[in-house]
């Protein structure tokens, strides 16, 4: 029994201390040094009016107000819901993803279709074929809050029309929220809309004070 207990004893205790070590220790000391050099993005990048959260840079929302650009679809509807969704059970808790849907797929094709006939009924200007691939496919988490510049761009005469605001005024809004390609080289231009639409919102004094 002794010898069994003196061989266990050093794996025991190499286990506590890995334990106290990646399972404390570690977690602590970057948490720390996150909320210290970088408190807001390891809070998650909130942005906040009047003192108030109305999102974050990371996560897209669904805008049904017609002065606001809009984003692409979500399959988890960018995980907003209602109490009484909450209460019914209908809404699941936190989430993110796609369907995963074949490009046969009648759902999908049916949902696409819907897309399409919305987004013409709100842009007359703009013509089925000249809509960008990336407004009727939701990205891979299903919370993206980008779009392409390309998007942005075509949904500026819907947005003079809606806002009263010149082309010019939007345009450079749009411009203003563009990332370029990481290190000039990877991934595309895209232009995130929380950030386009307070903007629109300031511009048209909805907001007081957003940071």
């Amino acid at each position: 029994m002794v010898k069994v207990l003196k061989g266990i004893k050093k794996p025991l205790l190499i286990t506590v201390a890995m334990l106290l070590i990646c399972g404390l220790a570690y977690p602590l000391v970057l948490t720390g040094i996150s909320q210290l050099i970088f408190p807001n993005q390891a809070n998650g990048s909130l942005i906040k009016v009047d003192g108030q959260a109305v999102g974050s840079m990371l996560i897209g929302q669904d805008f049904a107000d017609s002065r606001f650009m809009k984003c692409r679809p979500s399959a988890v509807n960018y995980n907003t819901y209602t109490q009484e969704a909450k209460e019914s059970g209908d809404y699941a808790g936190p989430g993110s993803g796609s369907n995963n849907y074949a490009p046969t797929n009648p759902a999908l094709v049916e949902r696409v279709e819907a897309d399409i006939t919305e987004f013409l009924a709100a842009n007359p200007s703009v013509t089925k074929e000249d809509i960008p691939t990336d407004l009727l496919t939701a990205s891979g988490s299903g919370l993206d809050p980008h779009i392409s510049p390309e998007s942005a761009s075509i949904q500026i005469p819907a947005l003079v029309e809606s806002t009263g605001l010149s082309e010019e005024s939007l345009e450079a809004i749009v411009k203003k929220n563009t990332q370029g390609k990481f290190l000039g080289v990877f991934g595309e231009e895209t232009v995130n809309v929380l950030m386009v639409n307070l903007d629109i919102a300031n511009e048209l004094g909805l907001l007081k004070d957003a940071d």
